[in-house]
């Protein structure tokens, strides 16, 4: 069986903030300027794993997410390369005002890794499942947003973040989830992955909703549908001609995300095919309410984040 047609229950699964964990300590043997901040949730963001090999390099701000991005930004205004991370509910809200004026204003080279995004932060509940971030994070001027389908794609993105202009926010998983990446793949800024071509039905996801996208494509194709699945883990800058291309070639655009779907990743694929490539877009992700707790699979359930409603959406649209 071809790797990327496994199920999601077969494939190899990874939780990318362990793979963030791993290759800060890769990065800050080749890079003696990288710095490290966490506000006092190391063990879960896994930056303890640097600060063990680099102490002199690591700096715990405690809870005061606000300071932490402060002399983050001053680091990177001295010519460091900063890498701060907490969880994504507090980086991107506790903090937004500091990172829009003390970053984003200033296009400074701060990577914001932010780990625990989306649903699957499971018991955890309402308070500390970020399905926000995406929307608060690709509304900033500067700003660049991404959010790897697997622990190969958030390596690469991570490599590719040091020297990308700017300040970068990446999004990462406590959760586990399936690898859909080869080893040898190639992360780009603002370029989407075409993983499966196809003519009827465009689905175009992000995280962890690639795997299960893969899942649904696969129900599609035994159904007949000719289906293109597109990884568009870089959703600013996001691929403008691969969203245009798939709007004139297939009859209508599926977009999935484990993110509200106000203001998130379907939503800016809807504000450039509106502008540009008018077409039917339908998006998978939660609707307009706060988690609740409860484990990570049965939440995905009950809020729809799966491979029957991604199937449902693209059947509906082929209808029309």
């Amino acid at each position: 069986m071809d790797e990327k047609m496994m199920s999601v229950t077969e494939r190899k699964k990874m939780a990318t903030r362990d793979v963030y964990g791993d290759t800060l300590v890769e990065l800050g043997n080749i890079y003696n300027n990288i710095v490290v901040l966490d506000a006092d949730l190391s063990g879960s963001t896994r930056t303890e794993r640097f600060a063990k090999v680099y102490p002199d390099r690591f700096f715990n701000m405690g809870i005061a997410e606000q300071d932490m991005i402060g002399t983050a930004a001053g680091f990177a205004a001295a010519g460091k390369i900063p890498f701060a991370s907490t969880f994504a509910i507090f980086e991107t809200g506790r903090a937004w005002e500091q990172i829009r004026q003390s970053i984003c204003f200033t296009r400074l080279q701060v990577r914001l890794v932010a780990s625990h995004g989306g649903i699957t932060v499971g018991e955890d509940g309402a308070s500390h499942h970020a399905l926000e971030d995406i929307a608060l994070m690709r509304i900033l001027p500067n700003m660049n947003v991404v959010v790897p389908a697997d622990g190969i794609e958030m390596r690469k993105a991570l490599y590719a973040s040091i020297n990308h202009p700017g300040p970068v926010y990446i999004r990462s998983s406590r959760e586990k989830f399936s690898i859909v990446c080869d080893e040898d793949y190639e992360f780009e800024f603002g370029k989407g992955k075409i993983l499966l071509d196809g003519s009827d039905i465009t689905i175009m996801a992000i995280g962890l909703m690639v795997g299960i996208a893969l899942d649904a494509s696969e129900m599609l194709r035994k159904d007949g549908v000719s289906v293109r699945l597109v990884n568009m883990s870089s959703v600013k800058p996001i691929d403008v001609d691969c969203i245009v291309k798939a709007a004139n070639e297939t009859r209508g655009i599926v977009t999935a995300e484990e993110h509200l779907i106000n203001g998130g990743f379907g939503s800016a694929v809807s504000e450039i095919v509106s502008d540009l490539a008018p077409t039917f877009v339908k998006k998978v992700g939660i609707c307009d309410c706060f988690g609740v707790s409860g484990k990570p699979d049965i939440l995905l359930e009950k809020f729809g984040l799966t491979k029957e409603t991604i199937y449902d959406a693209a059947m509906s649209i082929l209808k029309k």
